[in-house]
């Protein structure tokens, strides 16, 4: 397969980059492994009662089994995006999806809590392996409108695979029982899996990525995973008792600072870092990453509080509280498909809008939720929930493509994992500061679901305006340039990919 020139890999230049002719069958390989590996972040929570009965696991162990994933896909991004810059993207994704379908089917095995939290930590080392990777395709497979267009399907596949987990989730229980049925969710990624293995290694680019001579930074590699490894309190939130525990998130955050500050070094004494964090000077990587961040700690949050609000408070079954939130998904699918088709005609003023979209689409949810407390809750939130999916894809698809529009291809993997990083970060915060919310304003109440979830809604949602506050910053500040202009400033190089 023909594949980008090694000057173009070097400098993310557009003068000597030739289209590859089966560039939509690679990213279609991408797509699917993306899919699977972040629709396994929700997939499992409505499984979580049959596995407690199947296997007779703790409520610690159902935590881990869930955050576990989460955690061990987060430590890897970063890392894993860098070897895909230097080592080829084809390999690391190779890799990563090869261990995933493995590790699945190690899940759907398992005979205890132990070998299914284990076997879920390396699926969420494999997915987060191959994930950077994707992000890296697309900087490296298009330019221009192509480039947005890929970036928007790349955000709707990250929407619809958050938000159906749930619907997916409870149609396989359904399907299989409720003995059999968990098992059914981790066996489904097998024989996906191995269809994208074949596929990917017929279409991807073989020399994707590679430059034997950069360095790997361990040192960087080591300090950031340990920093990222402090933040464990924020996904262990509600079985990890004691407040003792939050005295490793500054010590988390400290150690973050010196990784900074190693990669500063790094980078002065003429070595390539694992993060140029010149790519922070950039406004639009810096805001856009900032913006991923806080948008995802209210974006993922909706759907814990109201899977469990539906099913524990109002008593749906699975399917029918994944039938309840897929509005949502249908919304944030078609807009962000059209959002990165349209990014590089309107730039930043799209992700602003789509964001004050989503605050009045949780308002009206809030406001149905106030007043529909039966059984039909369900439908009313239809209309309110598509209006916030419609509003979450015209956010992540653009931000996505404006965030990494400057970066040079050369750096597109680790600045890909950076960015789903801060992704993951902000959603494990979300989660635990939401999650908290709801759950004591459920216990003060005496029992009142709709009090508690409408509190935890509406934190979301001053959330979400957070992220909003941060997108009109950046269009006061920032560089207002659509995606599709901004691909000449890949030429831009970073001084430490200069000197590499």
């Amino acid at each position: 397969m023909t594949t980008t020139s090694e000057r173009q890999q070097g400098h993310g230049g557009e003068q000597d980059w030739t289209p590859d002719p089966r560039r939509w069958r690679a990213f279609s390989v991408c797509l699917v492994a993306g899919f699977m590996s972040l629709l396994d972040v929700s997939i499992v929570n409505v499984a979580l009662p049959s596995i407690r009965e199947g296997l007779h696991a703790s409520t610690s162990d159902l935590q881990w089994v869930v955050s576990g994933y989460a955690l061990a896909f987060g430590l890897v991004l970063v890392p894993a995006g860098r070897l895909g810059d230097v080592r080829g993207r084809r390999t690391m994704f190779l890799t990563g999806l090869i261990l995933f379908v493995v590790a699945s089917a190690v899940c759907g095995f398992a005979t205890g809590p132990l070998m299914l939290i284990v076997a879920r930590l390396a699926q969420g080392v494999g997915g987060g392996i191959l994930n950077p990777q994707v992000s890296g395709f697309v900087q490296e497979l298009f330019r221009g409108k192509e480039r947005g267009a890929a970036f928007g399907l790349l955000g709707a596949t990250i929407g619809l695979s958050t938000a159906v987990g749930p619907l997916v989730g409870g149609l396989l229980i359904q399907l299989f029982g409720e003995s059999s049925g968990w098992r059914a969710v981790f066996y489904v990624n097998v024989p996906i899996g191995i269809a994208a293995v074949v596929l990917a290694l017929m279409w991807l680019p073989a020399r994707s990525g590679e430059r034997p001579s950069a360095s790997l930074d361990p040192v960087g590699v080591a300090l950031l995973g340990v920093g990222v490894t402090l933040l464990l309190p924020l996904v262990q939130e509600r079985t990890w008792q004691g407040s003792t525990k939050w005295l490793l998130v500054p010590a988390g955050l400290a150690v973050l600072a010196v990784f900074a500050g190693w990669e500063r070094r790094y980078e002065r004494h003429g070595k390539e870092p694992m993060v140029a964090l010149e790519l922070f000077r950039t406004k639009s990587y810096g805001f856009g990453t900032a913006i991923g961040l806080v948008y995802f700690a209210g974006f993922t949050a909706i759907f814990f509080i109201l899977a469990l609000y539906l099913q524990t408070g109002r008593h749906y079954s699975a399917l029918q509280a994944g039938l309840a939130v897929t509005p949502f998904a249908l919304g944030s699918a078609a807009a962000s498909a059209l959002g990165g088709r349209v990014v590089h005609r309107f730039g930043r003023p799209l992700v602003a809008v789509g964001l004050a979209v989503v605050v009045v689409g949780l308002l009206a949810t809030d406001l149905v939720l106030s007043r529909f407390t039966g059984s039909n809750v369900g439908w009313a939130t239809a209309l309110p929930l598509l209006v916030t999916g419609i509003g979450s894809g015209v956010v992540i698809s653009p931000n996505i493509t404006l965030t990494l529009s400057q970066v040079p291809v050369a750096r597109a993997g680790s600045a890909g994992g950076v960015l789903q990083t801060g992704q993951r970060v902000g959603a494990a915060i979300g989660i635990a500061a939401v999650g908290s919310l709801f759950f004591n304003r459920l216990a003060s109440s005496g029992g009142d679901w709709e009090q508690a979830v409408i509190a935890a809604l509406r934190l979301c949602d001053v959330i979400v305006a957070v992220a909003l506050a941060v997108a009109l910053l950046d269009l006061r500040y920032g560089e207002r340039e659509a995606a599709g202009s901004a691909a000449p400033a890949g030429q831009q190089d970073l001084r430490a990919h200069r000197r590499g």
